[in-house]
């Protein structure tokens, strides 16, 4: 089983850029997508940023144009680079697959490995 561990949260000013991490244990598959999920108290993970095998990117309407999502297979790691950070953005993040691969929302699926926070002042 591959864990997914997300690093480099932190605290940031409203306006300011982050760039998280999201590290393999194992070896992913070229062919597999990756997602940036973010999660805020008392609710459901959601999927905000996703990559397929191929580097084609996707992102949630609320993240559009702010956030870019990158990887490097050979590091088995995959990047949230976040830019114009506003305080809505402020959540613990995770990675994992990209699970509408799968048809699986994200609380149907229960192997999350360690996120990051992300607090964003205004």
């Amino acid at each position: 089983q591959v864990q997914f561990v997300a690093s480099g949260g932190g605290l940031v000013q409203a306006g300011g850029s982050l760039k998280l991490s999201c590290a393999a244990s194992g070896t992913i598959l070229s062919i597999n997508a990756i997602g940036w999920y973010r999660q805020y108290p008392g609710k459901y993970r959601e999927l905000v940023a996703a990559i397929s095998g191929g580097g084609r990117p996707n992102y949630a309407d609320s993240v559009k144009g702010r956030f870019t999502i990158s990887r490097d297979n050979a590091k088995n790691t995959v990047y949230l680079q976040m830019n114009s950070r506003k305080p809505e953005d402020t959540a613990a993040y995770y990675c994992n697959y990209d699970l509408r691969d799968y048809g699986l929302e994200p609380y149907e699926y229960d192997y999350w490995g360690q996120g990051t926070h992300v607090t964003v002042s205004s």
